[in-house]
């Protein structure tokens, strides 16, 4: 069923949402809409992504009317550097959303991944366009199927839990969500953004891991975050190295 944006506008008031049956990707047109000067918590959606944006130059399958594939346009005076630190904020919105609407125990993966018994249900990708931030979210919902590349990773809410949820519900919460956790970034500063993330996430203190950084696979143990939000990592050898970037799994 199509995604009645009628109804969530009707929830958001003040908040322009603007939903297609279909697009490439909702990143690019958020980018569009940032540079045609739109103003700040601009949504654009789709029920439909051809080329959906994952972190690090992957794809994001979206099922057609199966998930929320959107993207939101924040002016937020947050500097470049804080740009992880937004990813992980919007991360505890949607751990939060999933938790609260939908009762399914979720984990947060340093820096960008929300699973459900250890499947990736939702990713989050943020960049930083000329005069915007630039905030991607994927959140699978209804999805039964998925492809066989991706089938052992990903799951959805339907999947995990036997119910069918309704986007528009979940959506309506979800940026509720955000407006709160974005809002504890800008008031109390990136620490209360990284103890809450920490107290949320197996990922971030004394977990084995395998992380995969510039073609080399590096073992170890996370010793939490410093104060940017990159992870800390105490390898095998009792050295410790600093992860500025993702691909972290369980050991």
């Amino acid at each position: 069923m199509p995604f009645d944006a009628d109804f969530a506008a009707a929830q958001l008031p003040g908040q322009m949402i603007l939903w297609l049956e279909q697009t490439n990707s909702t990143m690019l047109d958020a980018e569009r809409l940032a540079d045609a000067g739109c103003p700040s918590g601009t949504v654009i959606g789709a029920d439909l992504q051809t080329a959906g944006q994952g972190r690090q130059g992957h794809s994001w399958h979206s099922e057609k009317e199966s998930g929320l594939y959107f993207s939101l346009v924040l002016r937020l005076p947050l500097p470049p550097g804080d740009l992880p630190v937004l990813t992980m904020a919007l991360g505890l919105a949607a751990a939060e959303t999933i938790a609260q609407h939908c009762g399914i125990p979720v984990d947060l993966r340093w820096p960008n991944d929300v699973l459900v018994d250890g499947r990736k249900v939702c990713g989050i990708l943020v960049q930083q366009a000329r005069n915007a931030l630039i905030c991607g979210i994927g959140l699978n919902v209804n999805q039964q199927l998925f492809p066989a590349g991706l089938a052992p990773i990903a799951t959805s809410l339907r999947a995990a839990s036997g119910k069918v949820f309704s986007r528009e519900a979940l959506f309506v919460a979800l940026l509720s969500s955000i407006a709160r956790h974005t809002s504890i970034l800008t008031g109390q500063g990136k620490q209360a953004v990284l103890d809450l993330f920490t107290q949320a996430s197996s990922y971030v203190r004394g977990r084995r891991v395998v992380v995969d950084q510039g073609g080399e696979t590096l073992y170890g143990t996370t010793e939490g975050m410093d104060p940017g939000g990159f992870l800390i990592l105490r390898r095998d050898d009792g050295s410790r190295t600093l992860i500025l970037a993702g691909g972290v799994r369980p050991a």
